[in-house]
């Protein structure tokens, strides 16, 4: 596929807030452009954004019910009522369950009274579950906290009291026009919201309540909520949910944590994952391709307990036992994935006219629920378009829906909520289940959807560009201020620059199994004193004829750090490369 690339637009009137904002904070003109477009154009800004502070937290009593909330926890506690913490089987879910059980059991009566609880994704589905409850029922619990569920389970709220169970919701999905009739409702995306902040994740929400809690009795945040802020920032990079405000803030001090003192069980994780090098930090990234999935893989593989197990752990041999077992399904989930993702593929191109379906949806009843989500992405990369996939769980057909860029999926979704039994989620990612017999009819709705409300751009891969520089402009001081716009994610994510006119140096060549990779040097002959920069480039081999030939190219990359042996250097990450004569960029 052809990528497109698009300069992110600079007016002048940014330009001239980049000037001063240069000079102000003795930064590179390009740095400072960076600054703008993330809406930073003040020195106070740009020190709030280059070092967050945990003291401009938001007051967790802004948001709605959240008085209701920590007065019904007080009580249960106060009453040695038994508490259970329930939560969604994800990363999101099982990190908020973990963070609440940790901290309320240091203020429980006895260890008995609170207990945790993460429902079958096979047997259960998604949500609270009646199955939930009665065990709740039966096990003596009075009052649940759902995390990363519950917006939508008016109905089963309603179960829940004739059970004698009263429920404290803390979600950060979109609610529908009725909200359950719980003891409160945490959620910043209410109609009703009165929070300065609606992009928290659940695990974030939970977070916030807690955080009330401490305030509330007047519990020490530093001693005793920020060692936990390491789960805030695996929900934040693993959910997807935007780096910006109070997210931020949490993913940046969270991160800290990660890095030097993490909790017994994600620090088990991150040695099975082998990613921790000496002087190296971990980043969101790390969080998003090696220790999400594999909390992720527990619950699609065997079941979502065993993730919390793993994270509230105190004993260093369970936790290794635990993250290798952990990685094990992460190893089962990869060949789950990947077959099954060659059967979509191949249920795809049998498609006569696939170039005229906007959208995609592909259905088989012996799919693995676990790893639906996952393939749905891998669908959306490739084919670039919003696409869902559907297997059957019992009587029902239940999926997991993604998007691209720009196009609202839980809103395509939602127009077809008719013919759904369950659906939520947000703008790129949703779950949605419906009767067997209605999957052709809610297809063609879908993709009808789709065709007439997609813009013909979302349907192209198109590469933003922050700024177009020269290879001189790579300086340490520049790259070690670059460091500070960490951490990445939606609405900050890492910056894409293009260089033009650039050369092999002479050394470039191919590597990997199949030599489908280009290990790069190359100068840049418009640079002072010819510039020479390391690069890599995944993928792009056809590219290599040109390159040895001398013949002039165009790139577009982000600057990372490669640390190898002990060594660290810079080292461009090539996202797409082109003949100089044939960029059309702006």
């Amino acid at each position: 596929m052809t990528n497109k690339w698009q300069l992110v637009p600079f007016t002048p009137t940014q330009r001239d807030s980049s000037e001063i904002l240069a000079k102000e904070l003795d930064i590179s003109p390009v740095l400072a452009q960076l600054l703008v477009q993330r809406g930073i154009t003040t020195k106070s800004d740009a020190d709030k954004f280059f070092k967050p502070q945990l003291k401009d937290l938001h007051d967790p009593f802004l948001m709605k019910d959240m008085d209701k909330a920590v007065d019904r926890l007080n009580k249960a506690l106060q009453e040695k009522e038994r508490i259970l913490v329930y939560g969604d089987y994800d990363v999101d879910g099982t990190t908020a369950v973990a963070l609440v059980y940790k901290f309320l059991i240091l203020y429980s009566n006895s260890s008995s009274d609170i207990g945790y609880y993460i429902p079958d994704r096979y047997k259960e589905g998604y949500g609270i579950s009646y199955t939930g409850m009665d065990f709740a029922h039966e096990n003596g619990y009075s009052l649940i906290i759902a995390l990363d569920c519950g917006i939508k389970a008016v109905e089963k709220i309603k179960y829940a009291k004739t059970k004698g169970i009263d429920f404290i919701i803390c979600d950060h999905h979109v609610p529908d026009d009725t909200l359950p009739d719980a003891v409160a409702v945490l959620d910043a995306k209410r109609p009703d919201n009165t929070y300065p902040y609606d992009q928290l994740s659940g695990c974030g929400v939970g977070f916030k309540f807690m955080q009330a809690f401490a305030q509330n009795n007047n519990i020490d945040f530093d001693k005793h909520l920020k060692p936990l802020l390491d789960l805030v920032a695996v929900s934040i990079a693993s959910d997807i949910v935007p780096i910006s405000g109070e997210n931020r803030i949490l993913a940046y001090h969270g991160l800290k944590q990660l890095n030097n003192s993490p909790g017994i069980g994600l620090k088990s994780i991150i040695e099975v994952c082998n990613i921790k090098e000496k002087d190296k930090e971990l980043t969101m990234s790390d969080i998003v391709f090696k220790i999400g999935p594999r909390i992720n893989a527990s619950g699609r593989i065997q079941s979502g307990m065993e993730s919390v197990e793993l994270l509230v752990a105190k004993d260093t041999e369970l936790a290794r036992q635990k993250s290798e077992e952990i990685n094990q399904y992460n190893q089962e989930r990869k060949g789950l994935d990947k077959s099954i993702t060659e059967e979509a593929n191949q249920a795809i191109q049998r498609l006569t006219d696939l170039a005229d379906h906007k959208g995609i949806v592909v259905y088989k009843e012996d799919w693995s629920k676990g790893v639906i989500g996952i393939v749905a992405s891998r669908l959306t990369e490739e084919y670039f378009r919003p696409a869902i996939v559907l297997t059957r769980t019992n009587d029902l057909a239940t999926g997991s829906a993604r998007s691209v860029p720009g196009f609202d999926i839980y809103k395509a979704i939602e127009h077809c909520r008719d013919l759904l039994e369950n659906f939520g989620g947000h703008t790129y990612a949703a779950g949605l289940s419906m009767k067997v017999e209605r999957v052709p009819e809610f297809t063609a709705r879908f993709e009808q959807y789709v065709s007439d409300n997609i813009l013909p751009e979302q349907m192209v891969q198109t590469i933003d560009i922050d700024a177009e520089i020269r290879f001189q402009d790579i300086s340490k001081s520049f790259f070690k201020r670059l460091k500070q716009f960490n951490p990445f994610g939606p609405d900050n994510n890492k910056p894409v620059f293009c260089t033009r006119h650039v050369y092999d140096y002479g050394t470039s060549r191919l590597v990997g199994r199949d030599q489908e990779h280009i290990k790069l040097e190359l100068v840049d002959r418009q640079s002072e004193r010819n510039v020479i920069m390391n690069g890599i480039a995944f993928g792009q081999y056809e590219h290599n004829a040109h390159i040895k030939a001398q013949k002039p190219i165009d790139i577009v990359y982000t600057i990372e750090e490669n640390t190898y042996n002990g060594n660290t250097s810079i080292q461009l990450m090539i996202k797409d490369i082109r003949p100089s004569d044939l960029s059309d960029l702006c």
